[in-house]
């Protein structure tokens, strides 16, 4: 068995050499639209590519880009839950670091993000954890101090997220679809 998956665009993500693949940002939208956040854990369906094209438009517009890419190597690697990828990352952290850089590099952005988008990330996971995860889930200590939206989150299906993602890949790089 190779390191290789076939996307829906036809072509070969390598996780060995990602920067050598072939692949779009339609594969990476397609993808992350239909993986849902938290292993799937949540009220309703919710997608990676709606939590980072719903956080790209709560940041300052210079994060923008990079906080809709900033988990696009899920399309290619899933959305591993935090506390699994805790405990497998001597072997999986380095694998995910080499995706993340070369699809950000591909894109014109730079490897690490700037800290505002972990910030970002944190009001956008608080603001999943209040509406769309059960209320009985307690405190988490990632979370303390910080504040949510003030907007409440209504998930949207697969196939509008990915439209949504790309709309919005689009509107920042100003490329015509």
């Amino acid at each position: 068995m190779t390191p290789h998956i076939l996307t829906v665009s036809g072509n070969y993500f390598n996780f060995e050499f990602p920067e050598q693949s072939t692949y779009t940002i339609e594969d990476i939208g397609h993808a992350t639209a239909n993986f849902c956040r938290f292993t799937g854990h949540v009220t309703s369906f919710y997608s990676v590519a709606e939590h980072c094209t719903r956080g790209s438009y709560e940041i300052a517009p210079e994060h923008a880009l990079a906080f809709l890419l900033h988990d696009a190597a899920e399309g290619f690697t899933g959305d591993v839950s935090t506390p699994l990828k805790m405990m497998i990352k001597p072997l999986y952290g380095p694998i995910e670091e080499r995706v993340e850089r070369a699809i950000l590099t591909k894109f014109g952005l730079s490897y690490p993000l700037h800290p505002d988008i972990k910030k970002m990330d944190l009001i956008m996971l608080a603001s999943e954890k209040r509406d769309l995860m059960p209320a009985s889930g307690g405190e988490w200590d990632m979370l303390k101090g910080v504040k949510p939206l003030g907007k409440i989150i209504k998930p949207w299906s697969p196939k509008k997220a990915k439209r949504m993602f790309l709309e919005r890949f689009y509107e920042l790089t100003e490329k015509v679809c």
